[in-house]
């Protein structure tokens, strides 16, 4: 059970780095942000979509267990997601967001995949 819910969220990961390196502008669109340089595109598609896939790929290799890093990659992954939820949480001190998508929405999607990823754990 615990390696279909590491693969649950290497595949949210995997869509996303997919979906960024092939459509930056639709992806940062939500948020309001201007990708209409070949650096604001490239920055896109480096954090959302070479993070992504990066992700995504150490957490097939978790799935696998190969060399024994399961715990390893979970607990980073895991801060990982945590720290992206802990930050939307910290920047509603400051701003709050109009509606509930895209913060509040990719809030619990981060918050799913940290407790997917605890319970592989």
């Amino acid at each position: 059970m615990s390696t279909v819910l590491i693969l649950i969220v290497c595949a949210f990961f995997l869509g996303m780095g997919c979906y960024a390196l092939i459509a930056p502008a639709a992806l940062a669109r939500p948020f309001r942000l201007s990708v209409d340089s070949s650096e604001a595109r490239a920055e896109v598609r480096a954090v959302y979509g070479g993070f992504g896939l990066a992700i995504a790929a150490v957490l097939l290799l978790a799935a696998l267990d190969l060399g024994g890093i399961r715990a390893g990659v979970v607990c980073t992954v895991v801060a990982a997601l945590g720290g992206m939820a802990l930050g939307r949480l910290l920047s509603a001190l400051f701003d709050r967001p109009g509606a509930f998508y895209p913060v509040w929405c990719y809030f619990l999607v981060e918050l799913l995949g940290t407790a997917l990823l605890l319970a592989a754990w």
